[in-house]
């Protein structure tokens, strides 16, 4: 149908809604549906999505890590690639270079190999599996420790743009706060979220911590969770053993991806195809029947071309950037980015306060990497909560924007803002405290120093009634002003270390305001820009088909009356073949309210 529909629009010249018709099209024939694979290091994530596809797709070892994502597709030939950019360059420099599978686990691990001023951002791997035929892509994430790293601001950023993210959690352990934490923003943000309780035959207790996790969950929403063991599965695979794949828990999750997953996603497909269908059909209709009724009925023509002219003044106000979508869209934006700014602000603001509480109780110079680490977790937490909110806030945004673009279509254009390369990378490293920490012959020298005036001072003084300089007298004196020059020392060294700590705390907290707020605010830049031409594309559409609804017309009322008979004849064909193909969109339409 839509290649149909696509002919059609070529033939009586409307190009730009071919194009429409193009883009939809390709979505329908390459419907690659994501699903991010996430979760800490060593849960067990890589050995699932190759339990999925019972393939050694991604690199798998005990004392190496996945360090960049590895996307998993469908092929007819299997093949591998790497992804490389050279050092500094932007996401426009990236080459895709292909590799063989032996090879790819040295260059997607925390250990890669690279040549020098390249760095690898990404990897895929294409097989011909028929779990992955229907558009199935798993995307294998970095492991990040904590979840509140960066690589977590990275992964929730990436969840934008899928269609359902996966959290791995082994059995060893209940869920965590920081995986809790994670697993409500991911749920904010990507439409589609499933746990994954690994290893379930390593761990006898698996059934006691699925329990407390199930309970955990049931008061975050409705996220199903899936029990399994991949070393099971990919057991039963090799001995097509029927009972033990039952065992290993990957049938349920098979069947989550398939139902829940490509079908939700497939639904989706049709529901946009059938938009677009519908609208094309009635845009080329317009023009049709238009000239057609010019035709039939030339004493209606004037009127005709009163409405229409009308309609076609409309569409053009409604083109500029004076129309009230426009405006709703420029005046969101601007508050938008005053709100986000102001929100992650507000947030780091805290997050200086309890750093510079901390430091005031102790002395921050032995503790420091434990103070850098906590920054970090906070500062990450804090800007993937504003990140997370600031996605909310454009899709409100987008929405308002789509009720008051209510003269043409309102469909709300895929804004893809998941792109976080650059977000915290240029942040430098929280700078390097003295621990404080002084030699013996430091003290030595600060204990001898005080007590050198404090013997001097009293050895003067009792001098005067015949005692020496050097008298007990003299040397005990020494030893207490000794003994607070120290002390004074200590403190002042202290009070030091302190100010300094807050001096970096603030400058780092400094750096990553400016550098995140500026990634946030070219984020908003790009919602505007997409939501500004996916709407102004549509007006134009429309402004068009009213124009040549209106050319059209005139054209049929200077037509003579030997012309217009054959007119008519080819004109009632083309609106014949549009009835034709609008007849079908709603059976396509129910086939995706029973796919519902």
């Amino acid at each position: 149908m839509v290649e149909q529909a696509r002919s059609f629009s070529g033939a009586v010249g409307r190009t730009d809604l071919a194009k429409r018709l193009d883009d939809t099209r390709a979505r329908l024939l390459d419907p690659h549906v994501r699903v991010i694979v996430v979760g800490q290091f060593k849960q067990g994530k890589s050995k699932l999505v190759n339990a999925l596809i019972n393939a050694p797709a991604c690199a798998v070892d005990d004392d190496v890590a996945t360090a960049v994502p590895t996307s998993v597709g469908y092929a007819e030939e299997p093949s591998a690639a790497v992804f490389m950019r050279p050092e500094g360059g932007g996401d426009d420099t990236v080459q895709r270079v292909p590799i063989s599978f032996d090879d790819l686990a040295s260059y997607v691990s925390d250990r890669a190999e690279v040549p020098p001023g390249r760095s690898v951002v990404g990897a895929e791997v294409l097989l011909p599996r028929e779990i992955l035929k229907g558009g199935l892509r798993l995307v294998d994430s970095p492991g990040v420790g904590g979840l509140e790293s960066t690589r977590a601001l990275a992964t929730l950023a990436a969840l934008s743009t899928a269609h359902a993210v996966i959290l791995v959690s082994d059995a060893s352990q209940e869920y965590t706060e920081p995986e809790l934490t994670f697993l409500q923003h991911a749920m904010r943000i990507s439409p589609n979220v499933a746990a994954v309780l690994s290893k379930t035959d390593i761990y006898p207790q698996w059934r006691d911590i699925h329990s407390i996790d199930r309970s955990r969950l049931d008061g975050l929403g409705d996220v199903p969770i899936f029990a399994v063991s991949s070393d099971l599965r990919l057991l039963a695979a090799e001995h097509q053993d029927r009972e033990l794949n039952d065992e290993s828990g990957f049938p349920a999750l098979v069947a989550h991806l398939r139902r829940n997953v490509l079908g939700h996603a497939e639904l989706l497909h049709r529901r946009g195809a059938v938009h677009d269908l519908t609208t094309v059909v009635d845009q080329l209709s317009l023009s049709l029947r238009t000239e057609l009724n010019a035709l039939l009925h030339p004493e209606d023509t004037p009127r005709m071309l009163a409405e229409l002219e009308d309609a076609k003044s409309r569409a053009d106000e409604f083109r500029g950037r004076s129309a009230r979508w426009q405006v709703t869209l420029s005046d969101g934006i601007a508050d938008l980015i005053a709100d986000t700014e102001h929100d992650l602000r507000d947030r780091l603001r805290k997050v200086q306060r309890d750093g510079e509480a901390a430091i005031d109780e102790g002395d921050p110079g032995p503790i420091w990497d434990q103070i850098a680490q906590w920054l970090d977790e906070r500062v990450s937490a804090a800007v993937s909560e504003t990140f997370v909110w600031t996605n909310e806030r454009s899709q409100w945004l987008s929405e308002r924007v789509a009720e008051e673009f209510i003269a043409g279509e309102s469909g709300i254009p895929l804004i893809d803002v998941g792109d976080v390369t650059g977000v915290l990378d240029p942040v430098e490293n929280l700078q390097v405290l003295d621990e404080g920490r002084m030699s013996a012959a430091e003290k030595i020298y600060i204990g001898v120093r005080g007590s050198y005036g404090g013997v001097l001072m009293v050895g003067l003084a009792t001098s005067l009634v015949g005692l020496t300089l050097i008298n007990p007298l003299s040397l005990l004196a020494g030893v207490l002003v000794g003994r607070r020059a120290y002390r004074e020392d200590m403190t002042g060294r202290l009070t030091r270390r302190q100010m300094e700590a807050k001096n970096l705390l603030r400058r780092h907290i400094e750096d990553v305001v400016f550098q995140v707020g500026k990634q946030l605010k070219d984020r908003l830049r790009l919602v505007q820009r997409a939501s500004r031409d996916h709407f102004g594309t549509i007006a134009d559409e429309l402004h068009r088909s009213l124009s040549e609804s209106v050319l059209a017309a005139k054209q049929a009322a200077a037509t003579y009356t030997a012309d217009r008979d054959g007119r008519v004849t080819q004109l009632q064909t083309r609106l014949r073949q549009l009835d034709a193909l609008r007849t079908q969109i709603p059976a396509l339409q129910a086939v995706s309210e029973r796919a519902r």
